[in-house]
């Protein structure tokens, strides 16, 4: 079976994350302003250098840090797509979930190359519960695109029939 659909999918996400990183990070100059109100509380551009994973886990300054955490993303987008090719039932849902997390965890790995750390710039807060934390379009994918694994697997859909 063809996996055309985790190749685009995986492009397609890599594409939005770095561009939207480029646009809001130095085309409006967050790098500058650390701080950009959009539709407050619910969206906000903040600054966001991330050393670490989400929630500042592993956070530290150490090249040590920053290459086991390109190693190990590596691996898992490595494990994915191996995983998906030796599905014979793979779906173009399960396919493009894949490519969303290949996508997602290349983006934050080009990130981690090039600058060091993860570019984060999305706050988002609702009903009175500020949220301190920042992510980015990777995380985003990186998150749909596991959850989507989880929901269509072949085996988990089976147990569920």
């Amino acid at each position: 079976m063809t996996r055309t659909a985790l190749v685009w999918a995986a492009l397609a996400a890599f594409l939005v994350d770095q561009a939207s990183k480029y646009v809001v990070i130095h085309i409006m100059s967050l790098w500058r302003l650390l701080s950009i109100d959009i539709l407050p509380p619910l969206l906000n551009f903040r600054y966001g250098e991330n050393r670490g994973i989400n929630f500042g886990l592993l956070d530290g300054d150490s090249d040590l840090t920053r290459w086991l955490l390109i190693g190990f993303s590596l691996i898992v987008i490595f494990a994915v797509w191996i995983w998906v090719r030796r599905a014979h039932a793979a779906s173009v849902p399960m396919q493009i979930c894949a490519g969303f997390l290949i996508g997602g965890a290349l983006g934050n790995v080009v990130d981690r190359l090039l600058y060091g750390y993860v570019l984060d710039f999305l706050n988002m807060s609702c009903c009175n519960i500020n949220n301190p934390f920042v992510f980015n379009m990777a995380d985003v994918f990186v998150f749909a695109g596991a959850i989507g694994l989880v929901v269509f697997e072949p085996a988990s859909r089976a147990q569920n029939a």
